[in-house]
């Protein structure tokens, strides 16, 4: 009786067999810096003590080609939530900007779902989040920052990151997953001059290699170091955040990824679009999904995955999520794969650009590109090459940070405005850039118009024109002056005002950063 019985029930079709029991969806722990380049150690870099992201690197995947599109905080971050290219998020393709009511964010899916959400530090902006009937959004989660803690250095910030993350956990329910975003406001300026050395016990010495854009000088390396000293600080809380979990128990089904929103915040990287400007930190950990962990991947993925990734490891299908189209592709088939290298082919490059990353030219004008960065080649293409790149000189310089990097260049070319340093960090551009990534990855040797290159230019900008035309870019169909027309959220008529004698608020830059008068192109 007992066999005819399994064999009856052999023949019962799947449909009605009882399914196994679906795999509980991760927690997530979402960590990204703010200005932070690919320096750390598991990425050769000996100037920069990361054990944290190192280990997140060795028990899960290192990501070595990974890109923000635009290099400046809240269109990064806009893209990191939603899951499109700037050019596709309207009003948040800017910088300083309203983030449109019709963007969903992945957080606020998973706040739908049921998850326990929670942030601390910086999310999206600057900017305003609000929706239809102009009430505030938490697009990021629900803030945890009431614990303080004291800076290692006077220009630090005071939460204590890791702290706040332990608060978040004690007022998890147990029956609910959980996802946290930990913003670290560090290694965003301003920086304690002289404090890499002074606190953090570096040497000038231990910098290997100044990038060709600048001068090798005492005060650049001084500088180096104190972003050095801050990128620890962020890894310090982002150890504790990890030794937490594994004390709870909870690190095993925990994917933890880790990044930045952008490069150095330093002259010809952060508001710029040069390989340094968009290339980020990347990698993730978890043990329950991810395959033969300790990979290095050398795929192309960029910050319009991120909500794929993570809709797809929580099991939320796009469909369910009320969010617009998404651009970016899941992580997932790299995870699993168990493969290192390449492994997926069509992986092999990256868009990148920018609009209005800051204020500062009549107007209200942006600074717009479009590019694309390949193995070994970047190509970019300026749509308004007769405005000053780095912001009107008489304004401040303002799409670059003040810094003692920047002062010491803008000295150089008070002196000789041929000098090469500040050519090449504040000088007019031509319409097109085309650079060897391989030999020249600072950028600072322009091959286009050469006609030797002109093919491989000609190549990339079709190929990267038609991947802007598949996503709808303004800029394609003519209409990329919509970006210009969106009314920033602070700064506005910065440079009107500022030519009235007015006094305009611009704390991001010093005071010596402004010329005396407007320089001829």
């Amino acid at each position: 009786m007992n066999r005819l019985l399994s064999a009856l029930l052999l023949l019962l079709p799947a449909a009605v067999q009882t399914p196994a029991a679906a795999a509980p969806p991760p927690n997530i722990l979402f960590a990204i810096a703010d200005d932070w380049g690919p320096h750390a150690g598991v990425y050769g870099t000996p100037w920069v003590r990361t054990p944290a992201f190192d280990r997140i690197a060795k028990e899960g995947l290192l990501f070595r080609n990974a890109y923000t599109p635009v290099a400046k905080c809240a269109p990064s971050r806009a893209i990191v939530l939603t899951g499109r290219h700037a050019w596709q998020n309207e009003e948040a393709g800017n910088h300083m900007a309203v983030f449109p009511p019709k963007l969903k964010s992945w957080p606020e899916v998973f706040a739908e779902k049921g998850w326990h959400m929670g942030i601390t530090g910086k999310g999206w902006g600057p900017g305003i989040a609000n929706d239809k009937d102009g009430r505030p959004r938490l697009i990021t989660g629900r803030p945890f920052n009431k614990r303080k803690a004291p800076p290692p250095a006077t220009a630090m910030g005071n939460n204590d990151y890791a702290a706040n993350f332990q608060d978040f956990l004690h007022a998890a329910p147990k029956d609910a997953p959980w996802c946290f975003w930990y913003g670290c406001t560090e290694p965003h300026r301003a920086y304690e001059f002289q404090s890499g050395v002074s606190k953090g016990g570096k040497k000038l010495a231990d910098i290997d290699r100044v990038p060709a854009y600048w001068p090798d000088h005492e005060t650049v390396r001084h500088d180096m170091l104190d972003y050095a000293f801050e990128v620890e600080h962020m890894d310090a809380h982002l150890g504790r955040m990890v030794a937490e979990l594994e004390k709870r128990g909870q690190l095993e089904n925990t994917l933890i990824i880790v990044t930045s929103d952008h490069g150095m915040p330093f002259p010809r990287v952060k508001g710029y679009a040069y390989h340094d400007s968009n290339h980020i930190p990347l990698a993730i950990r978890w043990p329950a999904g991810v395959k033969n962990p300790g990979r290095v991947i050398e795929d192309f993925v960029d910050f319009t995955d991120i909500a794929a990734t993570l809709l797809d490891a929580a099991g939320i299908p796009h469909q369910d999520s009320g969010m617009m189209p998404l651009t970016g592709r899941s992580w997932r088939p790299i995870w699993e794969s168990g493969k290192s290298g390449q492994v997926i082919p069509e992986r092999d490059h990256a868009l990148i650009g920018k609009e209005r990353t800051d204020v500062g030219r009549p107007r209200n004008a942006g600074y717009p590109i479009r590019g694309i960065v390949t193995r070994d080649m970047l190509y970019l293409k300026n749509y308004e090459p007769t405005r000053w790149p780095a912001g009107n000189p008489e304004t401040g310089y303002l799409d670059t940070d003040g810094s003692p990097t920047k002062s010491l260049i803008l000295e150089m070319g008070r002196k000789d405005r041929a000098d090469k340093y500040w050519r090449l960090n504040f000088g007019m551009r031509p319409a097109e850039e085309l650079y060897d990534i391989t030999l020249d990855p600072g950028c600072a040797h322009n091959l286009a118009g050469e006609s030797v290159h002109a093919g491989r230019a000609a190549a990339l900008r079709a190929r990267m024109e038609t991947l802007l035309k598949a996503q709808g870019d303004p800029r394609m169909d003519g209409r990329g002056h919509i970006f210009d027309a969106y009314t920033p959220t602070s700064g506005d008529g910065f440079y009107e005002q500022f030519m009235r004698g007015e006094k305009p608020k611009a704390g991001w830059v010093s005071d010596t950063d402004f010329e005396p008068a407007p320089l001829q192109p």
